[in-house]
């Protein structure tokens, strides 16, 4: 199934069939989408305790006959650099791979016929097996600091209750009742699966785990919130202990502030958090009940008119595990990080972030000390690892030009930063899927008409032609705090960017007001003024791709997905400038989406408030108020099963355009939640824009620029 032989046989058989000649290769000489879905992606990535190997998952798409679903398996390569070699095979597919500190053992999670649960492989050779017994699925695992237990997050199981209701279709469902919290478990790390094993239980009551860590291998800490709603982690986070000994658990650090993501340092004595500091959100209103540690009874709850109202800030703090004086670090940029963990010798955390139109990695000094970079400017790095016993790291980079592979690089003395950084490129993943001409990718900036500054990316058409004019297609990301960052051109997306190129348009992605990785205060500059300040910044943007004489003036598109197909609706209500547009996951009225939506503060946040504290505000900034406006061809498209931006959003925008009488197609993807999670429906998305753009430009401005070339 999984021994170190099979793979090694398979390897070389693999080995065989790519060396002979390919015929895929002599087909895929354009960019489709196609070809795009070759691009196979990289997950997580862990790094052994000794800095020697790396390992991987990979993702592929299965789209043959009926199926059409993503399988992912776990790569292994030498840190110094040598072959990959697949370590997992079979129908079902390993994610997460993690080592063990004594690095006897690769652990990963694996889905077999009922549940998801951690494997263990071990690397002196033999079969994988199943360490966990989690009931309802294991997640979120990592290796006690002396590698004899694995500890995980699970879900609460259906009770035998409620499986009988659902057997005798009595299973009501009371909304937001009954939560189903996920807790700590721990099982215990043997040399073969016990199919009588019983993991423990280490956390109990009426809270949500959030994230954890171990401080030692009977002390754990971890973040929780009051219930595990994704809107929730918006009003509540605390820090708490629980001690594997007696099982208690005590509160390490409570309050107004939202605290999450906890991290230990080497010696399991200070712990590093993102917080919020002392308030949810500098925008939010009232107060916080005071909080008891978690426990048998349920956390108290915030009081009823407690409201954070955030946009999303945080910053990194520092304390010890046993209690004490809570430090922040350095601040951030954009006040946005996300924490990987510590340097070696505990004198960094190492966290990522967006920077303009990069992502990259930096150390907050435990001291307090300065910003450190640990990166470059250039691309986007992710899927960080940082080896425990040695000064090495392990990455992926990608750039517009050329697709992700994994990367180690040496770090200073203790894992702090070195003068020169040297990474080394251990993987060719895709060697042998095809490359054609792309269109070349560049940043650009611009001032919007109030002074702001604004950057984006331009994407040239393939064989791009100096002084011809080419259609343009503006493409506004999500959020409204997304980013588009210089990531792979040619990977597969819900827009599949040079499959545009090919067909002849010009893309620009801009990063107008509102974005992550231009500091916090950007990031707030559209707080209630979303479809104004921000429509100006990427109006500037398409202004200046027609100044250079990039854009031809009466072909200009517009697409986008989430806050960007918000953008959509609301840009066809300003302007007719536009030819056509397509509008995707969009929400075009602003006081139905605050009340459907399961991320309801996130939205009031941006808006000041409730719709019936400023109904003036949510309709002025509501596509849907301004309907009689538009004029332009829209295309909506749509999850059937989007929580996030509830189908009716679209089928609201879509039956008010169809009434209008405004050329309009609704397309909806069944099974989808806020984003195609199938790959043929992710393969569709491209083509059906593609297909109404070319259907409603006007005759007498077709050229070949628009035709398949």
């Amino acid at each position: 199934m999984f021994t170190r032989s099979t793979v090694s046989v398979v390897l070389l058989a693999l080995l065989a069939a790519v060396a002979a000649p390919s015929l895929a290769l002599a087909e895929d000489d354009r960019w489709t989408p196609a070809l795009s879905m070759k691009y196979h992606r990289v997950g997580s990535v862990a790094i052994s305790p000794d800095g020697t190997l790396v390992a991987f998952a990979v993702t592929e798409p299965l789209m043959e006959g009926e199926k059409s679903e993503y399988r992912t398996q776990i790569h292994v390569v030498p840190a110094a650099g040598g072959d990959a070699i697949a370590y997992t095979i079979g129908e079902n597919s390993a994610t997460s791979p993690s080592f063990s500190p004594d690095g006897r053992y690769l652990g990963f999670l694996r889905k077999g016929e009922e549940n998801q649960q951690v494997w263990l492989l071990p690397l002196a050779g033999g079969e994988a097996y199943q360490v966990t017994h989690a009931e309802n699925g294991a997640r979120s695992f990592r290796f006690s600091p002396d590698g004899r237990s694995v500890g995980y997050l699970m879900t609460d199981p259906e009770t035998e209750e409620e499986k009988t209701r659902k057997k005798e279709k009595r299973d009501v469902e009371l909304v937001d009742q009954d939560f189903k919290y996920g807790h700590l478990y721990a099982a215990l790390v043997s040399d073969g699966y016990d199919p009588d094993g019983e993991d423990r239980r280490l956390t109990w009551g009426a809270f949500h785990v959030s994230g954890w860590d171990w401080s030692s291998s009977d002390r754990i800490v971890f973040s929780h919130q009051d219930d595990p709603r994704i809107n929730t982690n918006r009003r509540s986070g605390d820090l708490s202990v629980v001690h594997l000994g007696d099982g208690n658990v005590s509160l390490l650090h409570g309050g107004d502030g939202i605290e999450s993501s906890p991290r230990v340092s080497p010696d399991g004595q200070t712990v590093a958090f993102r917080s919020t500091g002392d308030r949810p959100e500098p925008l939010g209103l009232g107060g916080v009940a005071p909080r008891a540690p978690p426990g048998a009874e349920r956390v108290a709850s915030r009081s009823p008119g407690a409201r954070p109202e955030p946009i999303g800030l945080g910053d990194v703090y520092v304390m010890p595990v046993m209690g004490g004086e809570r430090v922040r670090l350095a601040e951030t940029k954009d006040r946005s990080p996300g924490i990987l963990g510590w340097s070696r010798d505990g004198s960094l955390v190492y966290v990522t972030e967006a920077e303009r139109t990069s992502r990259r990695l930096f150390g907050l000094p435990a001291d307090g000390g300065g910003l450190v970079h640990l990166t470059p400017g250039e691309g986007v790095y992710r899927s960080t690892a940082v080896a425990t016993a040695a000064d090495v790291m392990a990455f992926t980079h990608e750039t517009p030009d050329t697709p992700w592979d994994v990367f180690a690089a040496d770090l200073g003395k203790g894992g702090g930063a070195k003068a020169a950084f040297e990474p080394r490129r251990l993987t060719d993943l895709h060697q042998d899927v095809a490359r054609p001409a792309m269109g070349k990718t560049s940043v650009l900036t611009w001032t919007s008409p109030d002074g702001t500054p604004v950057e984006g990316l331009l994407t040239l058409p393939v064989d791009y032609e100096e002084g011809r004019r080419y259609p343009l297609v503006l493409n506004v990301h999500g959020g409204p705090a997304g980013v588009y960052s210089e990531t792979f051109t040619g990977a597969p997306s819900i827009y599949m960017l040079q499959y545009f190129a090919q067909e002849g348009f010009a893309i620009l992605r801009p990063n107008p007001r509102g974005s992550s990785g231009y500091g916090k205060e950007f990031r707030y500059a559209n707080f209630k003024d979303w479809g104004f300040g921000d429509m100006d910044d990427l109006m500037a943007g398409v202004d200046l791709v027609i100044e250079q004489g990039v854009a031809e003036p009466s072909r200009l598109y517009i697409m986008g997905w989430s806050y960007g197909g918000y953008m959509t609706s609301f840009a066809v209500t300003r302007t007719d400038r536009f030819v056509a547009a397509s509008m995707g996951a969009g929400l075009p009225n602003l006081i139905s989406m605050v009340t459907t939506t399961d991320i309801q503060d996130y939205l009031a946040g941006h808006m000041g408030g409730d719709f019936w504290e400023d109904y003036e505000v949510y309709e002025a900034h509501s596509a849907i108020y301004r309907i009689a406006e538009v004029t332009t061809p829209t295309q909506v498209i749509h999850g059937a099963q989007d929580l996030r931006v509830p189908f009716t959003q679209g089928q609201e925008f879509y039956r008010a355009l169809d009434r209008r009488g405004i050329p309009t197609e609704f397309v909806v993807y069944p099974r989808t939640p806020h984003g195609p999670r199938e790959p043929k429906f992710l393969m569709d998305v491209s083509e059906r824009i593609l297909t109404w753009f070319r259907a409603h430009t006007p005759e007498e401005e077709t050229d070949d620029a628009l035709s398949s070339r």
